[in-house]
């Protein structure tokens, strides 16, 4: 079954270790072979700038993962295509698969929305406020302050609603998400999972996955063992209990999964790599009809696209 799936760190990883090859790097989450045996459709590479880095190049090292974005992620294998729409996936042929590009954290542009622009431009469809620190848009979900967004993050979510681009609420405080809901007209949550199944600051909470169901948004459930259980081991099994919760709230057809992968230390013990979605897919097969699988693997996000 195709994958559509809405958050990576593979640029980060690709960035600070110039000697991994994408094609094929065993020691990545992702690579362009995974991405072939895992059945993948649309693969979202996230734009993440660590806070280590200087403020003052912040902007150029997401540049610089833009660059790595085009030349060893899509220039470099023929059937590996960017796309930013519905029209852009929907013209990729059997074989081919889509890379789109989202931006975690808006760190890169401090307070300057012509270098937001210039990203759209450049192809980012999803923009997350923060990371789990506090910036000029927001305060993050491990911000101990529990501010929301401020003047200049309401200004950039209405930026996002003018562009067509997904807000993205993974990551924010329980404020900011809110603030986030009342002003954006296109929210996701890229990589979270469900705070009633464990609760963990980056999870989310009943009514926040309920406005995000209201709002027509996805929630694409996150492979992060310490986020799906208390421990470090996670396997398929935590992954369901949050798909199972989600749709007891109303939210069948607003699941969809953002991995996290190659952002992660430790993965699942039975999805070490995206080449082993394929086991997911037959667990998913065992407990849901095969239309609502292909809802979570696919389905539900392509039909959030704005455009």
């Amino acid at each position: 079954m195709n994958v559509f799936d809405t958050h990576c760190d593979a640029l980060l990883k690709l960035h600070f270790d110039q000697r991994l090859n994408f094609t094929n790097a065993s020691d990545m989450h992702i690579n362009y072979e995974y991405l072939q045996q895992g059945g993948s459709k649309v693969q979202c590479f996230a734009l993440f700038i660590p806070t280590e880095i200087p403020q003052e190049v912040k902007f150029r090292t997401a540049l610089d993962m833009i660059d790595i974005f085009y030349r060893q992620v899509v220039e470099a294998h023929d059937n590996v295509r960017a796309v930013r729409t519905k029209a852009d996936i929907e013209a990729l042929q059997e074989n081919e698969i889509g890379a789109m590009l989202t931006l975690e954290g808006c760190d890169a542009i401090d307070t300057d929305l012509m270098k937001l622009r210039t990203l759209f431009r450049l192809g980012v469809r999803a923009v997350g406020l923060t990371w789990n620190n506090a910036n000029a848009t927001a305060d993050g979900a491990e911000e101990s302050r529990g501010a929301g967004l401020s003047d200049f993050g309401r200004e950039l979510v209405r930026q996002n609603n003018a562009y067509k681009v997904w807000t993205d609420v993974s990551h924010l405080n329980v404020k900011s998400f809110w603030d986030c809901i009342e002003e954006a007209d296109y929210p996701i949550a890229s990589h979270s999972n469900a705070r009633a199944i464990y609760d963990h600051p980056r999870n989310l909470y009943d009514d926040q996955i309920k406005a995000l169901i209201e709002k027509n948004g996805v929630i694409g459930i996150n492979f992060v063992p310490y986020f799906l259980n208390e421990s470090k081991t996670a396997s398929i099994d935590d992954i369901l209990k949050h798909i199972e919760h989600i749709c007891t709230l109303g939210g069948a057809k607003n699941i969809g999964f953002g991995s996290d992968f190659d952002g992660i230390r430790y993965t699942p013990i039975d999805l070490k790599n995206f080449s082993h979605y394929p086991k997911l897919v037959d667990r998913l097969l065992q407990n849901y009809d095969e239309t609502l699988v292909k809802g979570f693997l696919y389905d539900h996000f392509f039909n959030a696209l704005p455009e």
